[in-house]
Parts: structure tokens; C-alpha cells; sequence
């Protein structure tokens, strides 16, 4: 099945960049006057799609494109799929001895060859001897183009200009090859590293209450597109949603932020906001900006892992420093409002956060640590269903009375005890290893065992 897939991946591709061979062709013969068969390039229509599961149809179906749109997304694969097919742009004007600059196009170093620009299918659209026809591709062009505002196509540039090389974004060039989701790498214009996990809802043990809010984000990001478009409601309602989740280390944030991609099967980013931050006036807007650009339209939740320091209180403008720690939430704040997608803020203290950001979270989601209930179901699946208690499974119950340790803690207990389990080869742990593995928790935050 896969293999005949790739097949009719190619097929399409050889047939679309047949096409533009047969447009540039005639683009070209009645550009130079010569005798053709048809007025107008447009009367090449383009290929019926008869693959529909390829990465390439979907695309095409989902946005319904046209003949001016197909054009720019052919040639923005030509150099990829068949890079000969554009070697008749290189020809020079025998009466200048140079080459024909409305042709369009790039040289560089590192590619040889015809890089198509959108002068160059400006060229082939008839624009370049009616100006009528070019000067309305320009304004196509600088009033953000559905190919450059839903990320199809990539530019470094805005408005884009006619010289702009024509380059499809890494995300649909990987859903076009491969028809697989496009995930970017960790890297300075995108510091953030994916999140997932094995767990699931039952694995999470948290009151109620708290769950209720989560099933309420869930609820959003599956329903969301009925609320915004179907029932119309993207007037009054903005797309992106906020929420904040606050609370001790531990106590479920990172988990929760996970289950909720996994439930909706869409991936979580935690950003790394070392990366993001910047001592350089300027320097965390730059790096703020190319973040959300990156995910924008992408439907990926975004979470700040101990976000006070990006979202803390704004200070008093005393100084320089100040105005500008100000001039970064207040950017920041308009990328947020402007988000389409999830953002997850997660903290220690709630009191942390600046009440700008507060006032526009959708939920505020207190994660607080395990009361007795919630630490006896925790020990009962991490200690209980995994190992033999010596002293009997009931053992647990009272370990859960006596102790107070967040969820994260009793999981360095678990690894404690799997590990002194392996080294005397059998999968039984104790009251005594369990209480090991809590003082050895209770070290870390000062406090004392009674």
C-alpha cells in the first residue's frame, strides 16, 4: 500500500511539472511573437487530480487552488523534482548580449542552474508586457498571498518582492514528498524540543475539579473549528486559547500539557526559554518572533515550562531596563492575543505571573500537591501493580497517611526502589526501601522525617 502511494505521488508530480513545461513553453513562444496556438497560457489548464490520498492533492484540495496558485507551487518545486525543465531561462538576448531580466530568477554559489523568483512567474502569467496584468501580481504578491499566508511558501521578507526566490516551507515540502506532518528540529530560530509521553488520563491522578478544566482545554482544541467557522462564531471569539497552569514542582503540569497533545494528536513544544531570553535590546522580540512565526497555523500547543521569566510582573520604568523589560511582555502579550493555537503557561506561584497575561487566560488551572486520596492511588499504580510489597500491598496505605510528596517525587522513590530491586534480582521492594527513597527526597527540599 505505501509503495503504491509513492507511486502515485510521482505520477502526479511528473504530470504537474509537465504541465508547467508546456505553460513556460507557451508563455515563452508568445512572449517572442511567434506562432502558437493558443492567446493566453491560461487555456493550458492544469492536470485533473486523480490521486486524491497524495501528499500533493491534499494540499491542492484543501485550498481549491486556481490556475495562478498552482503555477507559483510548480515552480516552486521544479528545482527540486526536475530542475532541467527551467534551462530554457537561460538563454541570453542576442541584441543586449545579456540575459532577459524579466525572466526572473537567481544564480547562486551553491545551486546551479534557473531558481525560479516570482519575477518569473510573473513572467509566465502574461505580466511581462501588460503591465495591467503585472501590477496586479504585485498587489497579490504584497497582500499577504494565501501561498505566503498560510506558510505554503517561505520568505524571509514582508511585503514579498518580485525578486523573492520562490521556496515551499519545510512543512508542506515534507507533507508533499513524504505525506508526513512536518516537526521542525531544535534549533536557535526554533528553541523548543517536543513532549510526549506513554501515559494516559488514568495515569494522572489529580482531584476532579482539575481534571474537569483539562477536559474543558481538550474540548476547545476538538472542537474549536466547528465553533470558529462552522457556527461562525470567529467574529467574537478569537482562535487561539491561554491557559495557566500553576503550582509545586511535580504536581503534574509537564504530564498534563503532554496528555492533552496526545489526546488531541497534536504535538507539544516545550520552549526553552534560555534560548529565548536575551540580555540585548531587541533580542528576545527577534527570538519571540521567529518562534510564533514557526508555529503559527500549524495547530501545535506551545508550552513555557517555569514561564516567570518571560511573564513576570512588570516593574516600575526607573530605568532603561526597565522600559524595555516592559517593551518584551508587552510584545509578547500582543504574539500571545494574536496566537492561534494552545499556549500553556506553567509555573510555581500564580502570583508570579503578570496580571496583563492573567486577564487574557481563558483557564487558570491550580495543580497542587497530592492529598491523601490522590497519594494512595499514586503509590497503589507506581509501587502497587509493579512490584511485590514484602510487608503486603496495604503497606502503601499507610506510607500514603503518613507522607506528603508530590508526584514527581514519588517517581524518584519508584526509580530508587527499581533499582535496588535489580541489583538483587527480583522485582520486590519494601516499606523500608520506599522510606530510603522518601528521606532521600525529603534531603533535597530540607525537610525533616518524622
Amino acid at each position: 500500500m505505501e509503495k503504491l502511494m509513492e507511486q502515485q505521488d510521482v505520477m502526479l508530480l511528473q504530470q504537474e511539472i509537465a504541465w508547467l513545461e508546456a505553460v513556460i513553453d507557451t508563455a515563452l513562444i508568445l512572449y517572442f511573437e511567434n506562432e502558437c496556438n493558443y492567446s493566453d497560457v491560461r487555456a493550458l489548464e492544469p492536470p485533473v487530480l486523480r490521486h486524491e490520498d497524495s501528499g500533493y492533492a491534499k494540499l491542492l484540495n484543501k485550498y481549491n487552488f486556481e490556475f495562478e496558485e498552482r503555477i507559483l507551487l510548480a515552480l516552486a518545486l521544479a528545482p527540486l523534482v526536475k530542475p532541467q525543465c527551467l534551462d530554457v531561462f537561460l538563454i541570453k538576448n542576442k541584441n543586449l548580449d545579456c540575459e532577459f531580466s524579466e525572466f526572473g530568477g537567481v544564480k547562486t554559489e551553491k545551486q546551479y542552474g534557473f531558481v525560479p523568483t516570482l519575477e518569473t512567474a510573473c513572467f509566465i502569467l502574461g505580466g511581462a508586457k501588460d503591465i495591467q496584468k503585472r501590477l496586479a501580481f504585485i498587489k497579490a504578491m504584497r497582500k499577504h498571498h494565501i501561498l505566503y499566508k498560510e506558510g505554503i511558501l517561505y520568505s524571509d521578507n514582508y511585503p514579498v518582492g518580485l525578486h523573492e526566490k520562490l521556496r515551499l516551507s519545510e512543512e508542506y515540502l515534507s507533507s508533499i514528498i513524504s505525506d508526513e506532518p512536518y516537526l521542525p528540529a531544535y534549533n536557535s530560530k526554533f528553541p523548543a524540543k517536543e513532549i510526549t509521553t506513554k501515559l494516559s488520563w488514568d495515569d494522572l491522578i489529580l482531584e476532579d475539579q482539575i481534571k474537569n478544566q483539562l477536559n474543558e482545554v481538550q474540548s476547545w482544541l476538538k472542537h474549536s473549528n466547528l465553533i470558529l467557522h462552522t457556527w461562525q462564531m470567529d467574529k467574537t471569539l478569537k482562535p487561539g486559547y491561554k491557559v495557566l497552569f500553576y503550582g509545586a514542582p511535580g504536581t503534574g503540569k509537564t504530564l498534563a500539557a503532554t496528555l492533552l497533545g496526545k489526546a488531541t494528536n497534536k504535538p507539544v513544544f516545550r520552549i526553552d526559554l534560555s534560548m529565548v531570553v536575551s540580555k540585548y535590546i531587541g533580542e528576545t522580540e527577534k527570538n519571540l518572533g521567529r518562534l510564533f512565526d514557526e508555529a503559527t497555523s500549524k495547530s501545535w500547543i506551545l508550552f513555557f515550562d517555569e514561564a516567570d521569566a518571560l511573564f513576570s510582573k512588570r516593574t516600575q520604568t526607573n530605568s532603561s531596563n526597565d522600559r524595555h523589560a516592559n517593551q518584551e511582555v508587552a510584545y509578547l502579550l500582543q504574539r500571545i492575543e494574536d496566537f492561534d493555537g494552545l499556549v500553556i503557561l506553567a509555573t510555581n506561584l500564580q502570583t508570579n505571573i503578570d496580571d496583563a497575561f492573567l486577564r487574557r487566560f481563558q483557564n487558570t488551572i491550580d495543580f497542587p500537591k497530592p492529598k491523601y486520596r490522590e497519594r494512595k492511588l499514586l503509590w497503589k499504580k507506581m509501587i502497587g501493580e509493579v512490584f511485590e510489597v514484602k510487608e503486603g500491598a496495604e503497606a502503601l496505605d499507610q506510607i500514603a497517611r503518613d507522607y506528603e510528596l508530590s508526584g514527581g517525587e514519588m517517581i524518584n522513590v519508584l526509580r530508587y526502589c527499581a533499582v535496588k530491586a535489580a541489583n538483587e534480582g527480583e522485582k520486590r521492594t519494601s516499606v523500608n526501601d520506599i522510606i530510603t527513597g522518601i528521606k532521600r527526597e525529603y534531603h533535597k527540599s530540607n525537610k525533616t522525617l518524622n
